[in-house]
């Protein structure tokens, strides 16, 4: 379809809607933004972005800026709660993909994206502080109710409109009023940042302790951080707690926490120290939201958390949300009519995604640390290789990658991959 004559709304500046709208531009669309904070900040932690997210970027021309805000992942090291190595394996272009995986700060994602947007579409192309209430559609138009931080209402009408509104999605809520209300899963997330000095090969990430109990996963996001020489490394620590309200920027203590990781001795991180020196703490409870039998009302369209909403693990949230911008444009791009493309859309993503977000509700290949646990009785065990063969642990993150769109290069379910460090015999 003619690009220059479709009028696009996008609600929501997160990167989902952020990389929606270059992704579009790319396509020749002039997209409009509509966000209900007045002032965006780089709020927010750690992202693992996969190698099929830095492709992404790549593709919008954004790869040596992305690489100036983030670290490259090198290595991957899984351990029990005791601290001894259970499997390890390469990241990114170190195991052999064509695009590296890389860790970031969220907000420093975000604004590298928002600034890009008004490099290239103007500064006009988002709107702050107007918060969409609801949508109407006729006449093959969707027209957006608005309302500003004064109260004030007014109306958008487009020929197109994307919801990217996030997991707090009030375009969803609309779409879907009958969808069951979330659940609490009986799992809250501690988010913190610690700067300290680097660890491991500076690009390494961890995953800690018995998922049984409390699961802990480590990576740096940023080197030098603010000049400081130091590295900003990124924490997550999930556990049981009661509650049940669904926001990230909750402020949390370590102390109900700490306690987990009292017998947990890695050699080149104290996990404790690391813990008790945070910069900040967020609480974020696991909420389980199902997944949707259609992203799409007439010409309206869900992207993002607002249409697969799913567990923050394993660093695929956003960047399917980023996946989701490239798939649209190229859709419109190609269809005679918006409902064609948003056909085609949800033919493309609707299924393969809703896997995932079931996926995420299990434990992916962190399911390592629970047979460990369970096949040790809890223990130390003196041989990894008589509790986990590395063959067993090969096949389960063969299959979880494949899963997930990335399979290992040159390799299937069982073919040796990964491996054991030095440590791991310790």
């Amino acid at each position: 379809m003619t690009s220059s004559s479709l009028d696009i709304a996008i609600v929501g500046a997160g990167p989902a809607g952020l990389a929606a709208a270059l992704r579009l531009h790319q396509r020749g669309f002039r997209p409009r933004i509509y966000e209900a904070v007045p002032e965006l900040k780089p709020l927010g932690v750690g992202i693992d972005v996969k190698v099929y997210g830095t492709r992404e970027l790549d593709e919008l021309g954004l790869l040596q800026e992305f690489r100036a805000i983030s670290v490259d992942a090198r290595e991957s090291i899984f351990y029990n709660k005791y601290g001894q190595e259970i499997y390890a394996e390469l990241c990114g272009v170190h195991m052999g993909y064509l695009h590296e995986q890389r860790f970031v700060h969220r907000g420093r994602l975000q604004m590298l994206l928002y600034r890009t947007v008004l490099e290239r579409l103007g500064a006009d192309a988002v709107v702050l502080g107007v918060r969409c209430t609801g949508y109407a559609q006729h006449d093959g138009r969707v027209t957006l109710d608005l309302v500003d931080q004064e109260g004030r209402a007014s109306q958008v009408t487009a020929d197109l409109a994307v919801g990217a509104d996030g997991i707090r999605s009030g375009m969803r809520r609309q779409m879907h009023p009958g969808a069951s209300r979330p659940v609490y899963s009986g799992i809250t997330m501690w988010r913190g940042t610690t700067l300290m000095e680097p660890f491991g090969s500076g690009g390494t990430i961890l995953h800690i302790g018995a998922p049984q109990t409390s699961s802990m996963i480590v990576y740096p996001i940023a080197d030098d951080f603010e000049g400081s020489g130091k590295t900003l490394v990124n924490w997550v620590v999930e556990a049981t707690r009661e509650e049940s309200d669904e926001d990230w920027n909750q402020l949390g203590s370590v102390d109900e926490i700490l306690p987990y990781y009292e017998q947990c001795d890695i050699v080149h991180l104290d996990v404790r120290e690391m813990m008790r020196n945070a910069r900040e703490v967020y609480l974020f409870p696991l909420i389980r939201h199902d997944p949707l039998d259609t992203w799409t009302d007439g010409r309206v369209l869900l992207i993002g958390d607002a249409a697969h909403a799913m567990y923050p693990r394993g660093g695929n949230g956003a960047c399917q949300a980023i996946v989701d911008g490239g798939a649209l444009a190229g859709q419109l791009a190609a269809a005679p009519d918006v409902p064609t493309a948003l056909r085609a859309f949800e033919e493309q993503r609707l299924r393969a995604v809703n896997g995932i977000v079931i996926a995420h509700r299990g434990e992916g290949y962190e399911v390592i640390r629970r047979m460990v646990e369970e096949r040790t009785g809890g223990e130390r065990f003196t041989d990894i290789e008589d509790v986990l063969p590395l063959a067993e642990a090969d096949a389960i993150f063969s299959t979880y990658h494949a899963l997930v769109g990335q399979p290992r290069p040159g390799h299937g379910a069982g073919d040796a991959t990964g491996f054991r460090t030095e440590n791991a015999h310790r």
